[in-house]
């Protein structure tokens, strides 16, 4: 039977509840989202006593079903100033399903004043409160390194980092992977790792051993639908296995990794690049994915089973797409950072004109280390680059400024810890590429205009993973589109809208929408794993439909209106090279995204 467990860090005392009636359908974001919308005012400070973190894994977290261990925290938001959930792969969303938990709610602070940090321990029937001072302040490499040296049972960690700890709304919430090498698998949008730094929190460690997990009401038909989502998973030339009967290169998310789009969004013409200011990098391929499975294969040949470079690898258990990656350094084989996703590599590398694998790998390791979203971060240095701090492709630069985020006397490591919307105001920079205070992820909008529309109208702010249509405009999942503009954006961005909310709602990752969307049959899988797991019907886009509408609502009530609901004003005054296109959405078809709702 699943439970929740509720912390009161006012008090430092903690208590067991039975899920309510209400949420019996919810976990994941529908959890999250509808936890905050009953208990948080939406107009309090984010960063003090009257917000709530709220973590929830997937509603399927636990079981056998693939790719399905995704864990959603969230939070009002100290970036956006309204609702968040952001979620990641990792260990701790298997871990709290294997011990039967369906969400965690932390409210209250300490008192103004306490100078002492705490971190939780959560494992069969057990909540420890407990302090944990020495663990303040460092690096997270060392953090997890230490708490694993603590508990031998393998458990799954979250937390934030010195960012965090220090409140700078840059700060993401970090997990452990599966080998716990690298603090890597983050929640990192929303500012939410600030949030847990104000309820001066370090680390929340699961430990699933003698858990029982969760068990299906209609067994036949979740094993009916977890074979048939499996098998379209792994057939699939996106999501598929890594390699064929003939043992050559399959899948490309498992060969390539997330950054396979590097190439694909540049020779599009999408990939914003040297600050939003042309769709195509010179550079791309020096930081792909191709790049990174090339490096692999060359490290294992040099170093032999000493080489830790690794491509294929799963971001949490279970998971049969494994498009997560290990770079290593190229002189040594030894692991650089992991992973190298498609988002950071394009905020580190091409959005700043860097084109070395190495500088951008070390960027995304120092952010790992400092807790820090590496979207947010790698516009913020954009920002610093537009403001004549730093010099656009200077790598060395890059890396030097962002190290001065360790020294909390530093103002330029605060100002690439504060977000790119205050860094460029800060610096006098026009052009500053945010929605609702949100940094833009990897994808132009101006011409893949239907993620523009997701960017423009979900009410997590600029967030490409609130409704990922790139998979339909770039991809050409579920039919081939001969021209993406005649389509109805506020349709596509609608549908992929709903069902996002519903894949985030019940533990699924996003990218299952490659092989559920070109295949009725995986489709009609997923759907069984849910409903066979409930033992009831669920439709998808309802549900999904009714977890933004509360999301909306939340953020009405914090002060937002339609006029928040739009991409900044160069995006439709500043044509795009190479093809020279500007977002030309009309704001009446923005708002008819969810008029109705």
């Amino acid at each position: 039977m699943s439970r929740l467990l509720r912390i009161d860090m006012s008090s430092l005392s903690h208590k067991w509840m039975d899920v309510p009636s209400k949420y019996s359908d919810f976990a994941g974001r529908a959890f999250t989202s509808s936890v905050l919308s009953d208990e948080v005012d939406p107009t309090c400070d984010p960063l003090r006593e009257g917000n709530k973190i709220v973590i929830s894994p997937g509603l399927l977290a636990g079981t056998s079903a693939p790719s399905s261990g995704r864990l959603s925290i969230g939070a009002k938001s100290p970036l956006t100033g309204g609702i968040k959930e952001s979620n990641a792969g990792g260990l701790t969303g298997t871990r709290l399903g294997q011990l039967g938990i369906r969400g965690i709610i932390i409210e209250g602070m300490p008192p103004a004043g306490t100078t002492d940090w705490y971190s939780i321990y959560i494992s069969k029937d057990k909540c420890e409160i407990f302090k944990s001072n020495e663990w303040a302040g460092i690096g997270l490499y060392e953090l997890i390194k230490k708490i694993w040296d603590k508990y031998p049972g393998r458990p799954g960690v979250i937390g934030c980092g010195i960012a965090g700890q220090r409140l700078h709304i840059g700060a993401g919430i970090f997990g452990n992977n599966m080998e716990n090498s690298d603090p890597g698998r983050f929640a990192g949008r929303g500012g939410l790792g600030a949030v847990m730094g104000s309820k001066r929190i370090i680390a929340i460690i699961s430990d699933g051993r003698g858990g029982e997990g969760p068990k299906p009401k209609d067994k036949e038909r979740f094993d009916r639908g977890r074979k048939a989502l499996t098998e379209a998973l792994q057939n699939h030339p996106v999501t598929g296995r890594l390699t064929d009967d003939e043992g050559k290169p399959f899948g490309g998310l498992a060969n390539y990794g997330t950054n396979i789009l590097q190439n694909i969004i540049s020779e599009a013409g999408g990939l914003p690049t040297h600050g939003f200011r042309d769709g195509r990098f010179k550079g791309a391929a020096k930081i792909s994915g191709e790049a990174v499975h090339e490096l692999v294969d060359k490290t294992r040949e040099k170093f032999g089973d000493a080489a830790e470079g690794k491509y294929g690898h799963p971001c949490h258990p279970g998971c049969v797409m494994a498009c997560s990656n290990v770079v290593p350094y190229e002189d040594t084989g030894k692991l650089q950072v992991g992973p190298l996703e498609y988002e950071s590599a394009w905020a580190l590398g091409a959005n700043l004109d860097i084109d070395s694998l190495h500088d951008v790998a070390e960027l995304n390791r120092l952010c790992n280390d400092l807790g820090l979203d590496t979207i947010e971060t790698g516009n913020t240095l954009a920002m610093m680059m537009e403001g004549g701090l730093l010099e656009f492709g200077d790598g060395p630069g890059a890396i030097a400024a962002l190290k001065e985020a360790y020294d909390p006397k530093s103002p330029i490591g605060r100002l690439i810890c504060s977000g790119t919307l205050i860094a460029g105001r800060t610096l006098g920079v026009t052009r500053i590429p945010v929605v609702k205070g949100q940094a833009l992820p990897a994808y132009d909008p101006r011409p893949i205009r239907g993620i523009g529309v997701t960017y423009a109208t979900t009410p997590m702010g600029a967030d490409h993973t609130a409704g990922y249509t790139i998979a339909a405009e770039i991809l050409g999942v579920k039919g081939k589109i001969s021209d993406p503009r005649d389509l109805k954006k506020a349709d596509l961005s609608r549908a992929f809208q709903a069902t996002t909310a519903y894949i985030d709602s019940v533990g699924y990752c996003l990218f299952i929408a490659f092989a559920i969307l070109d295949n009725d049959d995986g489709f009609q899988g997923m759907v069984d794993t849910v409903n066979g797991f409930l033992g009831k019907e669920i439709d998808v886009t309802e549900y999904g439909l009714a977890v933004i509408k509360k999301e909306r609502e939340f953020n009405r009530r914090a002060g937002f209106t339609e006029k928040d609901d739009r991409l900044p004003e160069f995006f439709r005054t500043e044509p795009l090279p190479p093809h020279n296109v500007t977002f030309d959405v009309t704001d009446e078809e923005l708002d008819a995204v969810f008029k109705d709702l």
